[in-house]
């Protein structure tokens, strides 16, 4: 005896055939990640746009950024203390300075004056950690990563000048937050593992990480006395609570973190700087930006 289907009978084995169909050719076909669908350059010129219209962009040649900063030293001897700060910044060149109530911490000022970058002696003959950790990496400023879109010599501003690599690595969870992530490979290479961080919506900048890990050295006894460990250093810059400012929206909030691991101990330190007054377009003496060591 035949076996007749009803018409919703043949409609249901029709779909069901077409879906095992599309299920095994989807099995021959390759996948493109979300990675190869957003390339570096469309993050760049989504992240101009949120900072401001080309126009505005262009119509900003100096910048002088100013308010309170505190740093809070978390390892031993543990310490705090505020400061006045400004941001200064002209074409490539930038600084950033901060003047502390403390004796042993009075100053952190870093400066590259377009050819040399500086950062100052907090006492006679020593720096901070933080000044030491950027003069070992002066690539940060020379680039212009520092400071982010606060600086004129911002890296992003000017690709064509610095020529890095860019390579988008996706999205990232950071703080509760989804974040597209680039990596920055500056022309000649660098030690430093330098990630940039933009707002999955805005495409403001908001975080920049520099990593660098130094092998332990090898072919000695080191490891008898407790040496022999694997140095590392980890230092980020978070910008947020953004606002229009001269017709560019820029952060409010700036914070440094520094911390590194070393054979002589451990450091962490952050540095948070809060900022009230922008002023643009206003001369700048030159000699400003080359920082006098002593």
């Amino acid at each position: 005896m035949r076996k007749y289907l009803f018409p919703a009978q043949r409609k249901l084995l029709i779909t069901c055939v077409w879906v095992i169909t599309l299920a095994v050719l989807s099995l021959f076909i390759p996948a493109t990640s979300a990675t190869e669908k957003v390339k570096p350059e469309e993050i760049v010129a989504k992240h101009l746009e949120s900072i401001g219209p080309a126009k505005a962009r262009a119509s900003v040649t100096t910048r002088i950024i100013s308010g309170t900063s505190e740093v809070i030293f978390r390892t031993p001897p543990p310490g705090q203390a505020v400061a006045r700060a400004v941001l200064a910044s002209e074409d490539v060149k930038s600084l950033i300075g901060m003047s502390f109530k403390s004796p042993v911490y009075p100053r952190e000022e870093l400066g590259f004056n377009g050819n040399s970058f500086i950062a100052a002696y907090v006492t006679p003959g020593v720096r901070s950690s933080l000044g030491s950790f950027l003069m070992t990496h002066n690539l940060v400023f020379k680039q212009g990563l520092m400071g982010g879109t606060l600086s004129s010599a911002w890296a992003l501003l000017d690709l064509a000048n610095h020529d890095p690599r860019l390579e988008y690595t996706g999205t990232r969870k950071v703080d509760n937050r989804i974040l597209h992530e680039l990596k920055y490979l500056p022309r000649g290479g660098s030690d430093l593992q330098i990630k940039l961080f933009f707002d999955q919506e805005t495409f403001l900048h908001v975080r920049t990480e520099y990593e660098r890990v130094i092998a332990a050295p090898t072919g000695d006894r080191g490891y008898l006395s407790g040496r022999g460990t694997e140095t590392r250093y980890k230092m980020v810059e978070e910008f947020s609570d953004f606002k229009p400012e001269g017709g560019l929206t820029l952060p409010h909030t700036y914070k440094i973190k520094l911390t590194a691991d070393t054979e002589s101990g451990a450091f962490l330190a952050d540095w948070v700087i809060s900022l009230t007054q922008f002023t643009f377009n206003q001369p700048i003496d030159p000699n400003s930006f080359t920082i006098s060591t002593g």
